[in-house]
């Protein structure tokens, strides 16, 4: 065996974890079997928007994957009435043994009825998964039992099922019935998606933000790409003035305060009392609304001076304003201005802050970086994501690779460096990165988090984004936002087969999957782009683009079989679901059917194992020719 000095050392690096030639054959073994195992189910969302109820109800069923099982397996055993009841008590254990119990309906005969077929539909779906995988899946106070109970086998007098029956009577006799069937439902649900992507937008207009980020955060496998509504309130975290100020103005426009106040502990008290002071409006909110949309206009227009890059200059309109006669020029056309009255405003030098809105600001500044929960949340979003992520050969961001006018990857110049593609999308992930992590965060990162926010050339964004026009303006066609080229080209296949060469995928099997743009269902928009080459998923979580969706969601799941869309419609609440069993509709679309079945050894993690085994191999074959002494 030929092998440098630096192989040895790893490989005695690894004899220290497989310290027999036994050993390591064992764990070749295993690591073999599981490549041979089917791949584990991907379930992907994106534009969530605070809609807690309705992501965590489809998180709870599985985006219905669990109700289709349960009726696969249960068609001929239950009534349709029944299969509900076990579903809803799979997604809400807790709260439907409660509403259960209060109908007198929880009998020991009904325990192990139930009990019976929650272990039944646990079985099914372990059976993808190694014992080992499983076992790590479980509840750790009832591991041991539910591994006995999962793995029952028949056998001639029938001793390990009455065994296993012994197992349920001791659980009922001490009381842990209820306990029991809320970890199996867990491991239930655990088993049900293998690995979750958020690809981006959990923020803004929904109210709890902040409790879907909480739930991720005991989410078993995820990643997160990043969208635009996220990188605002990270860029807030991180002490951006502008991110801040806007952030203010979105909870106020979606009057979504509480998330600040009650979710975060950022108080809006000082701004509402200076805007009541400043601004004739009898509505202190639409007051404060006023305030800090002058406060944001203001820090924007420094930021476009500061930073010539971001070639945003045409966006510096609190300069082109005729204060005297509240009018503003735009594209040769005067506009009168619905605000008559800027109290805070120096004509000579607008973009600068009078005194009162800078110490609002700091104040803000100071609450946002030292709220404990935001920066719970924000460093979550850091560690859990980033830019881009290319996963089982899908390509995955929440908006935009910027292109030119003929389809291809734009050059954009940052601090005199062009960058384009993957190069681009790695520098802004960089730039992201510094400004919350780095000890020598400087002004440059702080304002690259406003420009990702809303920069027409951003990857979060890739539109011109007209706040101004749509506060001050009544003439609706200055609202409108022309887009980045990508999105004209989000139909064209080969500019969709070259963005994913750019990102180093090549498989007639690859996709690229985004956000940020809700699909027009109602108007016969498919989210299936390029011959099905890119998938866009936003379709309308958020309550204020149903109207315009016709949905309330998607999810898409890709499994070991292929790919399939799930389209959701309006969640009625927990409520309807625990009282009436009543789920989230979903209507099923397979949009890929793989020639033959992916299995473990097919994906990222099976090239892992791969590399693994061949440095076991590699170990085996130092110990058989006494390179490395076993320690038997």
């Amino acid at each position: 065996m030929s092998i440098t000095d630096d192989r040895v050392k790893f490989l005695r690096l690894l004899s220290e974890k497989y310290r027999t030639r036994q050993q390591v054959c064992t764990e070749i073994i295993n690591l073999q079997a599981i490549l041979n195992l089917p791949k584990g189910t991907e379930h992907f969302m994106s534009d969530l928007h605070g809609e807690y109820g309705a992501f965590y109800h489809i998180l709870n069923n599985s985006a219905g994957v669990i109700r289709e099982k349960v009726d696969m397996i249960f068609d001929d055993i239950l009534t349709p009435k029944e299969r509900s009841s076990l579903c809803t008590l799979i997604y809400y254990p807790e709260e439907k043994l409660e509403k259960i119990k209060d109908e007198g309906r929880c009998t020991e005969e009904w325990y192990r009825f139930t009990l019976q077929k929650l272990i039944d539909l646990a079985k099914m779906l372990s059976s993808k998964y190694t014992r080992s995988k499983v076992r790590k899946a479980m509840p750790f106070e009832y591991s041991y039992i539910l591994d006995e109970l999962l793995h029952a086998q028949q056998d001639e007098d029938n001793n390990q099922l009455l065994y296993h029956q012994k197992i349920i009577d001791t659980l009922l006799r001490l009381g842990e019935g209820d306990d029991f069937i809320i970890a199996l439902a867990s491991l239930i649900k655990r088993l049900a998606v293998d690995h979750l992507h958020i690809v981006g937008d959990i923020f803004d207009r929904g109210e709890r933000p902040d409790a879907i980020l909480n739930m991720l955060m005991e989410h078993h496998s995820l990643d997160i790409e990043w969208g635009n509504h996220d990188i605002l309130w990270m860029g807030a975290a991180c002490g951006s003035q502008a991110c801040i100020a806007a952030v203010v103005k979105n909870c106020l426009s979606y009057n979504n305060i509480s998330v600040l106040e009650q979710g975060y502990g950022i108080s809006l008290r000082p701004l509402v009392l200076f805007a009541e002071k400043m601004y004739d409006e009898p509505d202190p909110t639409k007051a404060a609304k006023k305030a800090i949309s002058i406060i944001l206009f203001k820090l924007e227009g420094q930021i476009i001076r500061r930073n010539p890059d971001y070639c945003m200059q045409e966006r510096l309109l609190l300069e082109q304003v005729d204060f005297d006669n509240a009018t503003i020029e735009i594209n040769g056309k005067v506009h009168p201005l619905k605000e008559k009255k800027f109290p805070t405003i120096n004509p000579m030098d607008p973009y600068a802050l009078d005194p009162a809105e800078r110490e609002i600001m700091d104040e803000l500044q100071q609450l946002f970086c030292e709220s404990e929960q935001l920066n719970r949340h924000v460093t979550f979003l850091y560690n859990h994501g980033s830019m881009y992520k290319c996963f089982n050969g899908n390509l995955l961001f929440h908006g935009c690779v910027p292109l030119d006018e003929d389809g291809n990857l734009k050059a954009l110049c940052f601090d005199g460096r062009i960058y384009q593609g993957k190069s681009y999308m790695d520098y802004a992930d960089s730039m992201a990165r510094k400004a919350y992590f780095s000890s020598h965060r400087t002004q440059e990162c702080l304002d690259f988090m406003w420009y990702l926010w809303c920069g027409s050339n951003s990857p979060l964004s890739g539109r011109v984004v007209k706040t101004f026009e749509r506060a001050f303006i009544e003439d609706e066609s200055t609202w409108q936002e022309p887009k980045n080229p990508y999105y004209r080209y989000q139909d064209s296949e080969p500019v969709c087969r070259m963005l994913l060469r750019e990102f180093g995928l090549y498989s007639e099997e690859s996709h690229i999957i985004n956000g940020h743009t809700p699909i027009h269902v109602k108007q016969g928009e498919s989210p299936l782009k390029a011959n099905g080459r890119l998938i866009v998923i936003d379709g309308g979580f958020c309550k204020a683009y149903q109207k315009t969706t016709g949905i309330a969601g998607y999810t898409l799941i890709f499994n070991s079989h292929g790919m399939r869309l799930k389209s959701h419609q309006p969640f009625q609440g927990m409520e309807a679901a625990l009282s009436e069993n009543l789920d989230i509709d979903s209507e099923s679309q397979q949009i890929v059917t793989l020639k033959k079945r992916a299995m473990v050894g097919d994906t990222d993690t099976g090239e892992k194992l791969k590399e693994q085994i061949a440095d076991l191999e590699d170990l085996l074959t130092a110990y058989r020719e006494g390179l490395i002494p076993t320690k038997d």
